[in-house]
């Protein structure tokens, strides 16, 4: 804060001047005021000019040209996370100080990609004759088959076997064994949170002790909440990553522990359980309490079948005494000693590759304020606060609880029914995932000119329908970072209870709408309808199955816009104005019912156009530019690591995708929903970074963990 103020400038004025000024209104003090405002602007600029010296403190701008005194390399700074180079100029004296050692490339890989990784020197890995005076017990020419946790390791960043040398190289992600060889394994997943969530009651079960922690009532993968290291010189251990949950390792961790007096069991268990942990358990209360370590026990509670394939229980049903919980990981599943130990909340995280959908992330913002603000909690009715701001308002949910209700969102304002233009916005609070769990389908009763707005929340048990009106003015209805199940809602085994079933259904034909970062199962859009989607998974369970159409006959859907998009499922609309950077993941041959053959149809061709993106080979579209399948890449298509809601690789493209698609977007990243995270760009300044870093001889691999 500036110490030349206006009042202490005024101040330092003779009092004659003073008195004469206030008997003219005060012209003088006004000028001093102006001088005290540029002063305060110079002092500001001589602190920041200070700041400036020091990358830690100085402006983004100036960042680069402290790098150049060091003789620091710009890379591809795309990415808005790996724009500033700022953390990588910091170190660039440190590394290079530490030139080609694990530490320092396990560094140099997580500042230039931002993502958790992990360096291994694949030389002490290597089956050899050892010298005698520096003998390495941790690099056995012999394989320990009694050692478990190394037998589960094998083959992935934290193995511990001996291997004999193979001749390839690892730049190609082939060979890994040998003398110059260095891998860097990098965690692509995030491990999102979901809060205090009530365990949901297995639908077969007459005990009253079988659970799940999804709140859709599947089985779902675990993950590790990652530790942040705090020591440079430490080298990345599992625990500092975010993988998936295992119950074997859980399981060994304890057994080995229960062995020895250091650590004890439940010390081994609290690197994953507990609060801030990857998993807890909690008692409700105000505030929840959280279940002792010493009561929690790593089972595998897979099912059991008959010999028809019927399932007939759960692993280890008997194994979990009365006062403990059983819970594993690799499933979701929660087994109560006895129904008395419940109820019972859980904090857990689950892998995901982006964070889009519902989801207990940042959001920005949560919805607008507006003037009518209503707050719902604690799994209380909706519909009494949807009603309240039916004429314009914003209702806040203050949780990630389920609603087990079919609402109703209206804007009509019943004081004045002819008012149009209304907006009404139902928002999570930053950050909570509400699960609102229809019987039917929700009604999306917007008047005329009015504008419905959804933001951060997850829809299961029915479509949102907006049906026509009998006016013919516009409405508007806005869904940004929602999910609407695709397939409705799930099965146990984490299916879709109803595949290619419509999560959102628009009849009036003069309605506009937008979707931002949703994942959603088919659209079904009136042919006179504007929808736009950006960053959005449209997924029809299946790619001969609609995922786009007009009617559940397959007609033309709307004109449709979209950026960054994932379809799996054919597409029919009536005009595609623009797709691009989008894949649009469809089969050849029409499936029961339909009446188009064509993978993706445009019924108007002479508008619109489609660039940068996958369509099918046999699609009928408006123009196309640098699309694939084309003559150069005529065989190429998407491969995906699951097309599987639920599963943590959902909508991730392999490694084995062809570079046409996962370099074939506009700026050169992937095509699809993933496109901004901007992949190929990571890998490349990585690669680029590795070759001024590594030292002469060694050979570097990425590989990829997840």
């Amino acid at each position: 804060m500036s110490t030349l103020t206006a009042e202490r400038l005024y101040s330092l004025l003779p009092a004659v001047y003073r008195l004469r000024d206030a008997e003219q209104g005060e012209p003088l003090k006004a000028l001093l005021a102006a001088f005290a405002k540029e002063f305060a602007a110079l002092e500001e600029n001589v602190e920041q000019l200070y700041d400036d010296q020091f990358i830690e403190t100085c402006a983004d701008w100036v960042a680069p040209y402290i790098g150049d005194l060091i003789g620091y390399r710009p890379l591809h700074g795309v990415a808005p996370n790996i724009a500033s180079p700022r953390a990588e100029v910091a170190n660039t004296i440190g590394h290079r100080r530490r030139k080609g050692t694990a530490l320092m490339l396990e560094q140099l890989a997580s500042d230039v990609t931002t993502w958790p990784a992990h360096a291994v020197e694949y030389f002490e890995l290597l089956a050899t004759t050892q010298y005698m005076k520096h003998i390495r017990l941790h690099a056995k020419a012999t394989a320990d088959l009694r050692d478990l946790k190394a037998t589960f390791l094998l083959g992935g960043a934290f193995e511990s076997f001996a291997h004999t040398a193979e001749m390839r190289r690892p730049e190609a992600r082939s060979g890994r064994y040998n003398i110059p060889n260095v891998g860097i394994f990098l965690w692509r997943l995030l491990a999102l949170r979901l809060t205090a969530l009530p365990l949901v009651p297995d639908p077969g079960d007459a005990s009253g002790r079988k659970f799940r922690v999804n709140p859709l009532g599947a089985d779902l993968q675990l993950f590790r909440r990652p530790r942040t290291e705090d020591d440079i010189s430490h080298l990345a251990e599992p625990i500092n990553v975010p993988e998936p949950l295992s119950v074997r390792l859980m399981a060994i961790a304890v057994k080995a522990a229960q062995a020895s007096t250091i650590p004890a069991p439940d010390d081994i268990l609290e690197d994953d359980y507990g609060d801030g942990e990857s998993i807890v358990f909690l008692r409700p209360g105000t505030p929840p309490t959280p279940v002792p370590v010493g009561e929690v026990r790593v089972c595998d509670l897979r099912d059991i079948l008959d010999g028809g394939g019927t399932v007939i229980g759960w692993n280890h049903e008997d194994a979990v005494p009365a006062g403990t919980i059983g819970f594993d990981p690799e499933r979701g599943r929660v087994l109560l000693g006895e129904p008395a130990d419940g109820p019972l909340l859980a904090t857990f995280h689950y892998g995901t590759p982006s964070a889009i959908g519902g989801g207990e992330y940042e959001r920005t913002p949560e919805g607008e304020e507006l003037a009518t603000q209503e707050t719902v909690a604690n799994g209380d009715a909706l519909q009494p606060h949807l009603d309240n701001i039916a004429g314009g308002g914003r209702l806040l949910i203050d949780d990630s609880l389920t609603y087990a209700e079919t609402p109703t969102f209206r804007i009509d304002d019943v004081t004045a029914p002819q008012a149009p233009g209304l907006k009404v916005v139902v928002a999570a609070r930053n950050p909570a995932r509400p699960l609102i769990v229809a019987g039917g389908e929700v009604t999306l009763a917007i008047g005329a000119r009015g504008r419905l707005i959804l933001d951060g929340m997850v829809f299961s048990g029915g479509a949102l329908r907006l049906a026509a009106a009998a006016d013919d003015e516009p409405r508007e209805l806005v869904l940004r970072d929602c999910t609407l199940v695709p397939g409705l809602t799930l099965n146990p085994d984490g299916s879709a209870v109803s595949p290619g079933a419509p999560s959102l259904i628009i009849e009036h034909p003069f309605a506009k709408v937008t979707l931002e970062r949703c994942i959603t199962g088919p659209l079904v859009i009136e042919s006179d309808v504007e929808i736009t989607l950006k960053d959005c998974i449209v997924d029809a369970g299946a790619p001969e199955t609609p995922a786009y159409a007009g009617d559940n006959a397959g007609g033309p859907g709307g004109t449709l816009t979209a950026s960054e998009c994932t379809f799996v499922g054919k597409v029919h609309a009536k005009l595609i104005e623009l797709a691009s950077n989008s894949i649009l993941f469809a089969a050849l041959g029409p499936a029961p019912g339909e009446t188009w053959r064509a993978p993706v149809i445009a019924e108007r061709r002479q508008e619109g156009c489609m660039r940068f993106s996958f369509v099918p080979a046999g699609s009928v579209t408006p123009r196309r530019y640098r699309c694939i399948p084309d003559e150069d890449h005529p065989g190429a298509l998407p491969h995906f690591t699951s097309l599987r809601y639920g599963d943590p690789g959902y909508g991730q493209l392999k490694s084995s995708t062809d570079a046409s698609i996962r370099t074939g977007a506009d700026d050169e990243s992937e095509m699809g929903v993933l496109h901004d995270l901007f992949q190929p760009q990571r890998e490349t300044n990585l690669r680029i970074r590795l070759d001024e870093y590594l030292r002469f001889g060694l050979h570097a691999g990425v590989f990829y963990a997840s």
